[in-house]
């Protein structure tokens, strides 16, 4: 199993450095893509992965920045020569989004499932998430839903167990007990940070009002030095931060904040890098 990151920086806007949210874990030639932000299906075949071989998608939540390209990428994948079912997992209203999804594209669709494609509708298969638990269990492989702390939005972490290892994503959360416990154990943590004492650099030119940004972030996001001790507390091997708010912070500065609590290894997240697990 591998872990693949497809987009590093965290948030809706932009910027030229790191792609938006976006993780895939990797099992041979079976692609599960955990977030879709936008540019994910460049980013998957820019990390030499084909399309095609997408399996399975877990949107942690429905902010713009981890799902805008939900669609995009279904779609893409199917011109790309998709021809086999995709599992695509999410908190409601996942199902009329697919349905939504479906809508928006239909001239295209009509037109390529006339030369003779699978139908597009035949290939999404939602699964609402209404509670956490086990989403997916095969001999091979087990995901399961937990709980994140990101409110107001209704929100997923997931943890993947195959091939005798474990990876959980947090999604977007504040620190919460629910994440240490799903990570017990784990081999690799991908968790969200943001750096409190940096965090004007994203908030300069912003349309939203500041003081509410700021509280937002100190009820629904996690800090490094937080982020270190949840992989302390859950005895994980390997910290990847991840979700990086902001994008251009230097690696020994968020290293330096995680630290304070993990002394194991801990990797800051850039696009396209893969991490054995």
């Amino acid at each position: 199993m591998e872990l693949v990151i497809l987009g590093s920086s965290g948030g809706p806007q932009p910027n030229g450095k790191r792609s938006a949210p976006a993780t895939a874990i990797v099992r041979g030639d079976d692609i599960h893509v955990i977030d879709c932000g936008n540019g994910v299906a460049r980013q998957l075949v820019s990390a030499g992965l084909r399309l095609r071989d997408l399996k399975s998608v877990l949107v942690t939540h429905h902010h713009v920045d981890h799902n805008a390209d939900l669609g995009a990428l279904l779609h893409l994948a199917w011109t790309a020569g998709l021809v086999t079912p995709v599992d695509v997992y999410g908190p409601p209203p996942l199902t009329e989004m697919l349905e939504l999804i479906r809508a928006v594209g239909r001239p295209d669709i009509e037109h390529r499932e006339s030369l003779g494609r699978p139908k597009l509708s035949g290939l999404m298969r939602g699964h609402e998430i209404a509670s956490p638990g086990v989403v997916v269990s095969t001999p091979d492989m087990t995901i399961t839903a937990g709980t994140a702390l990101h409110p107001p939005m209704p929100s997923l972490a997931y943890r993947i167990d195959a091939d005798g290892s474990s990876v959980v994503v947090s999604g977007d959360t504040a620190p919460s007990e629910q994440i240490t416990e799903l990570a017990t154990g784990a081999d690799v943590l991908v968790h969200e940070v943001y750096s409190p004492e940096h965090l004007g650099r994203l908030l300069s030119g912003t349309n939203a009002d500041v003081d509410e940004l700021r509280r937002h972030f100190a009820r629904a996001h996690t800090d490094a030095e937080s982020a270190g001790r949840i992989a302390k507390e859950a005895g994980v091997r390997t910290l990847v931060l991840w979700h990086l708010i902001p994008y251009d912070l230097t690696e020994d500065d968020w290293i330096r904040q995680a630290a304070r609590h993990f002394d194991g290894e801990i990797i800051v997240a850039h696009d396209l890098v893969r991490i054995p697990c």
